[in-house]
């Protein structure tokens, strides 16, 4: 008997194992079940959702404004911040970079602020900085080497150490997936190689070698530049805000300005990585990437769901029921404080569009990721329109302008539109220009 029962139980489990190795019967069923997926809500954003709107014109712009006529597009939906980006939030930014600069001193003599070997004993070259380590600061040992960070003794402003902002670089890259794409780009099977020439954004031509071709690499000073306060205008006494605008604590909710279109880019493509690093130490799958948002992205957010409506809050009047500003802007010839506030505000003091977006319209001006062409509604598509150019160093300064939207608290309420588009070159940077990021939904 036990021997019967025995037989059974290994032709029962010589066909439990046999089923097991032909999953499916043949039939198409993937290539593993992973289960279902959900997107969770970022951070601090907003989920825009896909829609349709008409760009172009309001039906009160004056003849010289109107540099292209209305078109409907479509596009996908996104998560954008609900409100610009804060002095607080670039500071992490600022303050990661930094840290990552100590780091690497420090592990040119101790070892513990270095990963060298994998798990299993491998080595990694060039090694990766471990965070886990504590940073010290004020720790002896430490603070010789540190002391190339800081400005020198002569620098100093009433003896005060303080952190050489001029060497605070974030040593990026990025795939450049535009070149990539272009036939006379693409890696040729006949052959077994590439074929096609790359721009470096340095100025460079050169031919393709292999992927790492397409692998943009740049060095770029991150800290605002505080003194556009004083450059911004003349004959104004704007000093205090250059001395206290960006670091204090009182200042911690108001928009980040003195920053960049390159420097808005930059923090994007940390903010991804940073994020992506703590999803896969987590064993968890990556989100798409944070950037700007596109021209079309930012002016369908700005609407608010609402058709051909003038302002992100709907209206056609830049005042409430009760008389009270909208927005943060420059009314009535110059009275800046009538609205509230004299330059920038913390963000989210007005209410919100329809989609729960904050400051759409004033405070500050933001980046988009476009490249500024005045018949760019011409012949961009229809899904998803978006003209981008990274300009190179010798280009005209017509092809480094970059369309920046909403209007900001010296402007007059025309440019706080939604149809309203401008621009300012790529390279500069402004007391009343700030960013906002978006990252594409994924999927459903």
């Amino acid at each position: 008997m036990n021997k019967l029962l025995t037989t059974l139980c290994v032709i029962v489990l010589l066909f439990l194992s046999g089923c097991g190795k032909n999953t499916g019967n043949g039939e198409l069923i993937g290539a593993g079940q992973r289960g279902k997926w959900f997107e969770p809500k970022p951070y601090g954003m907003v989920l825009i959702p896909r829609g349709s709107f008409t760009v172009g014109p309001n039906d009160q712009d004056v003849a010289w404004a109107l540099n292209a006529t209305a078109k409907t597009v479509s596009v996908e939906s996104y998560w954008m911040d609900e409100t610009e980006i804060t002095n607080n939030e670039y500071r992490q930014f600022v303050y990661w970079v930094r840290d990552s600069m100590a780091r690497e001193l420090l592990g040119q003599q101790f070892e513990e602020f270095l990963i060298a070997e994998d798990i299993n004993g491998n080595p990694i070259d060039p090694p990766f900085l471990n965070w886990e380590e504590r940073l010290e600061w004020d720790n002896e040992e430490y603070s010789e080497i540190l002391e190339d960070m800081f400005l020198p003794v002569h620098e100093r402003f009433f003896r005060n150490k303080e952190i050489d902002s001029r060497k605070l670089k974030y040593q990026y890259e990025w795939v450049d997936l535009q070149q990539a794409a272009k036939k006379s780009n693409r890696y040729n099977y006949e052959t077994g190689e590439y074929e096609g020439m790359v721009d470096d954004y340095k100025g460079g031509h050169k031919q393709i070698e292999d992927r790492s071709s397409f692998i943009m690499k740049e060095a770029l000073n991150i800290y605002p530049d505080t003194l556009c306060w004083i450059q911004d205008f003349t004959y104004s006494y704007n000093e205090p805000w250059t001395k206290q605008y960006f670091w204090h604590p009182g200042y911690d909710d108001y928009p980040v300005v003195g920053v960049s279109w390159k420097q808005a880019s930059a923090f994007s493509i940390w903010r991804t990585r940073f994020h992506n690093s703590a999803l896969k130490a987590e064993g968890d799958y990556p989100v798409q990437d944070y950037r700007l948002p596109t021209e079309s992205e930012w002016e369908y957010a700005a609407r608010g769901g609402i058709a051909l409506n003038m302002y992100p809050w709907g209206g056609p009047y830049t005042r409430n029921d009760q008389g009270c500003f909208l927005a943060n802007f420059k009314p009535l010839r110059g009275n800046y404080v009538d609205d509230g506030g004299l330059v920038t505000l913390p963000v989210g003091s007005y209410e919100p569009n329809e989609f729960g977006l904050y400051d759409m319209a004033g405070n500050v001006a933001e980046w988009t990721s476009g490249a500024y062409d005045e018949s760019a509604y011409s012949f961009t598509h229809d899904m998803n329109p978006n003209y981008e150019y990274n300009a190179l160093p010798d280009d005209p300064p017509a092809l480094k302008r970059k369309v920046t939207r909403g209007g900001s608290w010296k402007d007059i309420g025309y440019y706080l539109q939604c149809a309203t588009r401008t621009y300012e070159y790529q390279d500069t940077a402004k007391s009343y220009i700030g960013f906002r990021c978006v990252r594409t939904h994924l999927g459903r």
